[in-house]
């Protein structure tokens, strides 16, 4: 059988591919330390855990689930907006629970593009913009990001090109791959951009509690919702990675566009880590403070590791990465320098080429790995 033209527009995810790589090294006995995976190591909250046990003896627990979310859940999520990032959501008509923002990615595109539309979508940035909207037979239109201008969009030269076609724009701020912040000022300019040229912006917001003393929402700026949804999610803040628990946050008439893609494509989450999910939304600031501390121990150990491998980083960066420009005596690419990293140290880090053109001449470095592992690593390029 003959699969479908779209098949051909997208490659295997890298991390699919890389890993198998990986693994094969591991079956063989190398001892391959991962600092590529932004899965975190650590455990969720025991409270969730909990939950999700006791929820398996409700008479509800197992069988089909609103495609929106319990209540409960809506109202938690609403309530963590409100508590962290100072932003009133209906929890009834502006909050949409998802399994994992990943999945939002491909609602949100399926109910606003059509075949030839255009996608804004940042360079470096997640791959997986790029992949959805290749997809659905819409356009990508990338707009550069760099260091000199703090990885943010230079939003007066976009208003100079015609985007008469771009329907979506895609941010990302805390920014992955790179760390870099935005402003509420930032979000003020996108806002007005997006309402002179009819954009709906989509800001993927889940490292904002990662070392960063300021979350910020979009959505928390005055007439955000008109223009801009809010993807957001548990997997980072809260260590449940492999939960698949997100949500999706904006006015009621855009979230109801998205729930009548989902409602076509799943029957809802699971009760049990909806349950858990709520325990998670509900744990006070505490729990940053201690994640944080374990990260930033992790991270300054990082920032040697980069050192002794003559990368230049940025402190004020915020997330669970460590974005580094390799040194200028280097002649490799940055997929070539991470295989020899790989294959001689027995090391796998992330070249910043998977994430766009601008990332070229970059690597990223996770921090879901133990300081003993980190050590390790050290060790070994220093040996």
């Amino acid at each position: 059988m003959i699969p479908a033209k779209r098949i051909h527009t997208v490659e295997e995810y890298y991390f699919s591919r890389k890993l198998r790589e990986v693994r094969s090294l591991v079956a063989k006995g190398k001892p391959i330390i991962n600092l590529g995976i932004g899965s975190p190591d650590l455990q969720p909250p025991t409270v969730v855990v909990d939950a999700l046990e006791a929820s398996l003896h409700d008479e509800t627990a197992h069988k089909y689930q609103s495609y929106q979310g319990i209540p409960e859940l809506r109202n938690a999520i609403a309530d963590f907006y409100q508590k962290n990032y100072q932003v009133s959501l209906d929890a009834a008509t502006e909050v949409l629970p998802l399994m994992g923002s990943k999945e939002g990615i491909m609602h949100i595109s399926m109910a606003y593009l059509d075949e030839g539309d255009e996608v804004l979508i940042a360079n470096p940035g997640y791959p997986t913009y790029t992949s959805v909207t290749k997809l659905l037979g819409a356009i990508p239109k990338y707009y550069d990001l760099d260091a000199e201008s703090d990885w943010l969009p230079n939003l007066e030269k976009l208003a100079k090109e015609d985007l008469s076609k771009v329907k979506l724009m895609w941010i990302n701020y805390p920014h992955m791959p790179t760390g870099a912040k935005a402003s509420k000022s930032f979000f003020k300019d996108i806002i007005t951009f997006a309402k002179k040229h009819e954009i709906l912006i989509i800001n993927d917001n889940p490292y904002s509690f990662i070392l960063n003393d300021e979350p910020l929402s979009i959505l928390s700026i005055e007439g955000a919702k008109d223009v801009a949804l809010e993807l957001n999610s548990l997997s980072k803040s809260f260590n449940m990675a492999g939960w698949r628990t997100g949500m999706v946050m904006g006015k009621a008439r855009h979230i109801q566009h998205v729930l009548k893609v989902k409602s076509n494509m799943d029957s809802g989450m699971f009760y049990g880590i909806q349950k858990g999910a709520i325990k998670a939304l509900e744990r006070s600031s505490d729990w940053f403070t201690t994640l944080n501390n374990i990260y930033e121990k992790r991270r300054k150990l990082i920032w040697e590791l980069a050192t002794k491998l003559h990368c230049k980083f940025d402190a004020e960066t915020s997330g669970m990465f460590v974005w580094a420009k390799l040194p200028k005596e280097n002649t490799l690419s940055s997929e070539a320098f991470v295989d020899k990293l790989l294959y001689e140290k027995d090391v796998f880090i992330t070249p910043g080429s998977i994430f766009g053109t601008q990332g070229e001449g970059y690597v990223r470095f996770s921090l879901c790995v133990t300081e003993e592992k980190i050590k390790e690593v050290i060790n070994r390029i220093e040996a």
